[in-house]
């Protein structure tokens, strides 16, 4: 049998020294047998030591955990924390499912998707996103999978990933592939700053990733930004991942996919969610756009992981994205109501301070207290019973700042913002 050769696998040295490595972009390297093929393909090999092991876990969760817990006791709860809108799916789209549950669709299908929802996914990225795509461009994956099979593909496994500080959690998918995550600086206003990129970018660089509109900021990337990354990642060879979860939950401007400056799928790989646009974060319903390599990848990925995705989901997510307008359109001015209610609040706390929030349903204040956000995040949900995130989860950037939804109903945005407010007067500047 062929010896196979070595490569380097970037492995986070341990799970107290997470956050330090990856604000620092250093990392411990570890040497580990890999096959010669690209891709997904390196299957043999497998070390025992898996980046899994030095991921921590997810703060998220954590407090959505702790939330439901004390719920449970009876003790009253204010969440702010969940990125979760709290509509309910549409009748209509839910409707779809129970249908096809009922005609028989139950069974495996492709990896790539059934032919209905790839077609709903190409006519919808043609009409809205202008992206110029075939159905072979397509597939219907879970988002956050699919952000994790993406920078799993376009690195290979090793090499750098750039992601944006502060961003979403890509840190864990990046370390989880075992390639090495790199912090990129947002501008003062978290717009796109591509000379930061320019200056982050070496020849291990093998993706960037991007989020538009932002989580956690709200900010959303202009035509021009995208378009000099696009420009400089086309001349370096490096793909981008386009993250745009948020796309219909635009309340000032008007969103611009990556992929529209292409004339047809190649280097940007963009990724969607019908999570927030028809409430579905229960369906774990996404899909990808990308050129056809990257979508091969991707399948092969699926087909030695979950086989396929339950049809019927699929079925229902096709309806929503030919007809399910009307209902985006009615989350989003709710949401738009929900965004000025939360501007009210802050406003109404002196040492709280933020920008406003051009898309997604997140407020991202900066505080003025001599505390971490991690430990702001615990007391105020001890003593307050109100639930938001710690800024610092989202990169150094984040720290001293919190990220507050405004998805959750209007009774607990006030009654919560309340609250936080009489918390942070109680602590030192």
């Amino acid at each position: 049998m062929r010896q196979m050769p070595e490569c380097k696998s970037s492995l986070l040295a341990s799970d107290e020294s997470r956050q330090e490595h990856q604000a620092s972009g250093t990392h411990a390297e570890v040497t580990e047998p890999c096959s010669s093929i690209q891709g997904l393909n390196r299957i043999r090999g497998v070390r025992s030591a898996l980046p899994l092991r030095n991921v921590g876990d997810s703060v998220t969760y954590s407090i959505f955990e702790k939330v439901n817990g004390m719920a449970s006791r009876g003790v009253k709860v204010y969440p702010l924390a969940i990125g979760e809108p709290s509509f309910s799916t549409p009748s209509e789209i839910i409707e779809k499912a129970r249908e096809s549950m009922n005609a028989g669709d139950t069974h495996y299908v492709s990896s790539l998707g059934i032919p209905e929802v790839r077609m709903a996914i190409r006519d919808k990225v043609r009409r809205r996103n202008r992206i110029n795509a075939e159905v072979s461009n397509t597939m219907f994956i879970s988002t956050k999978l699919a952000i994790y099979a993406s920078i799993v593909a376009a690195s290979d496994g090793r090499g750098e990933v750039l992601i944006p500080n502060p961003g979403y959690f890509y840190s864990q998918a990046v370390a989880l592939s075992g390639a090495k995550p790199v912090w990129y600086n947002l501008a003062g206003d978290y717009s796109l700053d591509v000379d930061e990129v320019r200056k982050r970018t070496t020849k291990k660089t093998r993706a960037i990733i991007v989020n538009t509109p932002s989580n956690p900021t709200g900010k959303m990337f202009s035509r021009r930004e995208l378009k000099a990354l696009l420009d400089f990642s086309g001349e370096r060879k490096i793909y981008v991942i386009s993250d745009e979860s948020y796309e219909d939950l635009v309340y000032d401007k008007e969103h611009v996919s990556m992929g529209s400056l292409e004339q047809e799928p190649s280097s940007v790989i963009s990724v969607f969610s019908l999570s927030k646009s028809f409430a579905m974060t229960g369906w774990r319903a996404g899909y990808v756009v990308a050129g056809e390599t990257v979508i091969g990848l991707l399948d092969r990925f699926i087909e030695h992981t979950l086989s396929c995705f339950p049809p019927f989901i699929q079925r229902a997510s096709a309806y929503a994205l030919r007809e399910g307008g009307n209902s985006t359109r009615r989350f989003r001015e709710e949401l738009r109501g929900r965004r000025a209610l939360m501007e009210r609040m802050i406003k109404r706390i002196p040492r709280l301070e933020s920008a406003r929030a051009e898309g997604a349903f997140y407020a991202f204040p900066k505080y003025d207290a001599k505390i971490s956000s991690l430990e702001f995040s615990r007391r105020l949900l001890d003593s307050k019973g109100v639930a938001v995130l710690p800024g610092s989860i989202f990169g150094p950037a984040g720290e001293k700042h919190l990220r507050i939804t405004f998805a959750a109903p209007r009774e607990t945005i006030e009654k919560g913002m309340a609250l936080l407010g009489e918390f942070i007067e109680g602590l030192p500047r």
